[in-house]
């Protein structure tokens, strides 16, 4: 079976220097990053992992970082779960180009027919296939459709889709089919419409119908251009399908698909300026090498083949999921307003946009996360995030939590934006116009702000309980003004909003707003109001301050946001020595994680192999839970309470338990929300980490266990000083997982921790690793 493409692309042979070609600072778009050394890092990439439990965003293939277009083939397409590739459904529905957050678009399908046979097409044109004969890469999918015996290879640019379709020699009419009036993905595909404007072109549109999630429709343009001539187009009034017949001598066909959310003339642009030839290969290798040049930020040394492999494909999932929805030329979708508007980003002196606007699932979890990884590795990343967020506050009034189609969702909870971009500034990558971001932030926080609203709770800001918190200092459960959106579990709501306040906290005393302080410093606090002493755990209360009765500290929800009472008890990563107070002291809260940590080893760490199966009653009373965002810093808690050792060995048996599985079939064990459990495995497998995300002054890094001997991290000279920031695990092996003796530019340390002004001044961090604790 071929399940990756090991071909490899000749690069220059350079000197360890990293050089970045950069012709605008902040975007993604344009930064490129020359591969150091003759290494194909793609070729490490298995993007079949976990494709068996793929929702529609999470799978990738034929796709740039961050881009508009994600090219890929649908085996599902009905619904937001269980859709898009998933590895064990042998039948292709299409090959649709958009696969983000709340979105989906632009399904095209290359068919042979005959006329006796078109009409049945029209309503039947899946095809099966086989994985024998199919190539996945990064940037890159190859597959065979049986049905009609045709070759399909795609590839794409940022906001274009490149396809090549080998049609058999036969005297059936070659065609390319759009199904552009379906349910595919999370929302109907309606409206849609196309038109031929040249021989070979062709022009459409299509509406995403509002979601529950995404509250207003959004309209996708596209441009068609085929290097073959167009014979006929014809339409299917019952299917609202669409046949585009082509020149019967041409066997070898390319398409070019640009597109755009907001004009047919900017999905021209787009093609224009991305793609304005027709070298298949060429293109393809474009996207190689611009994956090759993310990925190849950090290189590891050491561990099995299947640990390298594993790495690279977490560190590439670090990437995914978040999608550019702006033109080349910064022209974007502005849906935050009572009407729609065609918005434009800030441009440079060359007349380039300064940053590109993203369509984003929510940040919650990310402080654990892509805090870390996009802050130290790919700073330029989180400088354009947190431009976008800010646009979104200067269009609507808010900063967003999970922006879908230019607008709201609203999804999760809290204010999931503030630790983002709280760290962005400590760690110095946004430094202007600090002053608006502090007010934005803080709106997010007051009553009536995002803060307020639960889970898609899009009208009102009543169901996420503010109002209680900020009075009563803490979220009852349940809330006495009844269900106005998801998530309404007021002991998790009052422990997020606890950390997002001491993140907002240390904000405000940078900017010299000792009031605000004060007063956020305070709010940090409430966590102690939803603990209950007697019993040692987290514990939801009512209106009017009495516990919840009958509780169970493991029964999943009930006042807790995916996760049960004895997960989300340890969500104080700001203040994990106080919480240790309120269990008797740092030995007391210790055992009592340790304990947590030896029953979920006998359950894998994991509520079960899938998100969709956490609340099983078989899987959801797992004490901790690696499968989603909410207990998963807790292996780095023990670091905290004076107990290194015991980070450094659960959080090795973690990654190896939870995160080094290579299959179809496993490979994050819950739910992958656009980066979020990539990062956190890459971060547990370099042995670095930041508890409260990185959001106090100068920053503090955590050291776990790595994985590897030798990590090399190339920082980006945009943003950093140093060059190469080096960890050294001397020793290194499956047995030697504690770490004896600590040095940094051969200068011993006595903690088990950097500040970020070190590490990004560039050197090297050495451990002795052993196999018994140190004394």
């Amino acid at each position: 079976m071929i399940l990756t493409n090991t071909y490899k692309n000749s690069f220059a042979m350079l000197a360890l220097l990293l050089l970045f070609q950069v012709s605008c600072k902040n975007d993604i778009t344009s930064t490129k990053d020359e591969v150091v050394e003759n290494i194909d890092y793609t070729a490490k990439v298995y993007p079949l992992l976990d494709s068996e439990n793929s929702r529609w965003f999470y799978f990738s293939s034929a796709s740039r970082p961050f881009g508009m277009v994600n090219l890929s083939p649908d085996t599902q397409i009905g619904g937001a779960w269980g859709s898009g590739y998933r590895y064990k459904t042998d039948t292709i529905k299409g090959f649709s180009h958009i696969h983000a957050w709340q979105m989906s678009g632009v399904s095209v399908m290359p068919v042979t027919t005959k006329n006796e046979t078109k009409k049945e097409i029209f309503k039947n044109f899946h095809s099966k296939f086989s994985h024998e004969s199919e190539t996945v890469t990064p940037g890159y999918h190859k597959v065979e459709l049986d049905r009609y015996q045709i070759q399909v290879e795609l590839t794409s640019s940022k906001r274009v889709g490149l396809h090549k379709y080998r049609y058999p020699e036969n005297d059936q009419e070659k065609a390319v089919l759009f199904n552009l009036n379906t349910l595919l993905g999370p929302s109907k595909n309606v409206n849609g419409l196309l038109r031929q404007i040249s021989k070979n072109e062709l022009s459409g549109n299509v509406t995403m119908a509002a979601t529950h999630r995404r509250p207003k429709p959004l309209t996708v343009f596209f441009k068609v251009v085929l290097n073959s001539t167009i014979t006929s187009l014809e339409h299917d009034k019952e299917t609202g399908n669409y046949m585009v017949v082509l020149d019967e001598h041409q066997n070898n066909v390319l398409m070019k698909v640009g597109i755009s959310y907001t004009s047919i003339a900017n999905a021209s642009i787009n093609i224009e300026s991305e793609l304005p030839h027709w070298n298949f290969n060429e293109t393809r290798d474009s996207a190689k090498q611009e994956w090759n040049g993310l990925l190849q930020r950090i290189e590891v040394e050491g561990g099995s083949d299947q640990d390298q492999r594993r790495f690279y494909t977490d560190l590439w999932h670090a990437l995914q999921g978040r999608r550019i929805i702006s033109d080349y030329n910064g022209a974007y979708p502005d849906n935050t307003g009572n009407d729609f508007k065609v918005g434009q980003l800030p441009l440079d002196e060359n007349d380039r946009p300064k940053f590109n606007h993203f369509n984003s699932d929510s940040f919650w979890g990310a402080q654990w996360t892509l805090n870390t990884l996009w802050g130290l590795v790919y700073p330029e990343i989180m400088d354009e995030f947190s431009n976008s967020l800010m646009q979104y506050y200067k269009d609507g009034g808010f900063i967003p939590r999970g922006p879908s189609g230019g607008n709201y969702t609203y999804v999760m909870t809290g204010a999931s934006a503030t630790p983002f971009i709280v760290t962005a500034i400590q760690k110095g990558i946004i430094k202007d116009d600090l002053e608006t971001i502090y007010q934005a932030l803080k709106k997010n926080h007051l009553v009536g702000g995002i803060m307020g609203k639960s889970g898609y709770e899009h009208n009102t800001t009543i169901g996420g309980g503010l109002k209680y918190y900020t009075s009563q200092g803490y979220v009852p459960y349940p809330l006495p003004e009844g269900y106005y959106g998801s998530h309404q579990d007021g002991a998790s709501l009052t422990m997020e909003y606890a950390y997002q306040d001491w993140t907002l906290a240390q904000l405000a005393k940078k900017m010299g707003y000792k009031e605000d302080y004060d007063y956020f410093l305070g709010r940090s606090s409430n966590y102690k109001n939803v603990f209950d002493s007697e019993i040692g755990w987290m514990r939801p209360k009512n209106v009017d301050g009495q516990w919840k009765v009958d509780y169970d500290a493991y029964q999943a929800e009930h006042g807790f946001i995916e996760s049960n009472g004895a997960q989300s008890t340890w969500f104080v990563p700001h203040d994990l020595v106080g919480l240790a107070s309120l269990m008797g002291g740092k030995d007391a809260a210790v055992k009592k994680l340790n304990e947590q940590f030896e029953t979920a080893e006998d359950l894998g760490f994991t509520a079960g192999t899938s998100h969709a199966v956490e609340l099983h009653p078989e899987y959801s009373r797992i004490p901790i839970n690696f499968g989603n965002q909410p207990s998963i810093q807790t292996a780095f808690i023990f670091h905290q309470l004076g107990r290194p050792d015991l980070t450094q060995v659960w959080s090795r048996k973690v990654a190896k338990t939870v995160f080094g599985g290579l299959s179809p079939s496993t490979g994050y064990n819950g739910d992958e929300d656009q980066g979020l459990m990539g990062s956190l495995a890459v971060l547990m497998k370099i042995g670095l980490f930041q508890m409260n995300g990185g959001t106090e002054a100068n920053p503090e890094y955590q050291i776990g266990s790595p994985i590897f001997d030798t990590i090399r991290i190339k920082l980006n000279p945009d943003y950093y000083s140093g060059n190469v920031f080096t960890i050294n695990a001397k020793n290194n092996s499956a047995e030697n997982v504690f770490v004896s003796e600590v040095a940094f530019n051969n200068k011993k340390l006595e903690e088990n921790s950097l500040k970020h002004d070190e590490i990004v001044k560039g050197g090297s961090l050495n451990l002795h690793m052993v196999p018994t604790p140190p004394n």
